[in-house]
């Protein structure tokens, strides 16, 4: 059995009652930095083994994990934050799973994209989630195509790229379009921001430094 677990974006209140029962109860947690996650289980006196699953070692260790979960090991699989498998490692060694005829439950709870969408005031009832746009390669294919979509759709972005962003969605979608920008979400600082993309480019653009997770959110055309 293989649970994925959603741990929280920011605030430890998020955690949920039955993700923390089955964190104590499974054989191996599997987590994609194991000293994030000991301060999680740490906080939460949890005291299940830890092993290292992430991007870089997954392709790997998944046959080897699904051996063991199909000799009868129960894992939990859980990410720095949010679900496992949305624009964070678990894909793989999911499907691997089904594939090998392992149970898989996944268990519903924390993840950027919904809150950030709820509380732009953007249309939700259809979206369209891209997540991280490629750095290079491809990039302005991808902007042309979200460009064109009638439907709300999602980004994830980094601090530091967040302003080239905004210019290239102004660039692309016109600086009319409306748009939000959700950051520390949960947090202690958390700021959501619904304005055009052209208001939102120059208001990050006058900011010293912009820290946190990003969700950036944008109306369809």
């Amino acid at each position: 059995m293989l649970y994925a677990i959603p741990t929280p974006i920011g605030n430890l209140e998020d955690m949920s009652f039955r993700a923390i029962r089955i964190l104590q109860e499974v054989d191996l947690v599997l987590a994609e930095d194991t000293r994030t996650s000991k301060v999680l289980l740490q906080h939460f006196k949890i005291d299940t083994p830890l092993r290292a699953y992430h991007a870089h070692n997954e392709h790997g260790v998944v046959e080897q994990l699904v051996a063991q979960l199909q000799s009868g090991t129960t894992m939990a699989l859980i990410t720095d934050a949010g679900t496992p498998g949305i624009s964070d490692p678990g894909f793989l060694l999911i499907r691997e799973c089904i594939r090998k005829g392992v149970r898989v439950e996944c268990l519903p709870g924390a993840t950027a994209f919904v809150p950030a969408l709820v509380a732009s005031g953007l249309p939700a009832d259809k979206f369209y989630f891209e997540g991280f746009l490629p750095h290079k390669k491809g990039r302005q294919t991808r902007l042309q195509f979200l460009a064109e979509l009638p439907c709300t759709f999602i980004l994830y972005e980094s601090p530091h790229r967040l302003v080239k962003c905004l210019e290239q969605l102004k660039a692309f979608c016109g600086a009319e379009r409306q748009a939000c920008v959700a950051r520390e979400l949960s947090k202690l600082h958390e700021e959501v921001k619904t304005d055009t993309l052209a208001n939102l480019w120059q208001y990050y653009q006058q900011q010293d430094k912009v820290k946190g997770e990003i969700v950036v959110v944008v109306a369809g055309k």
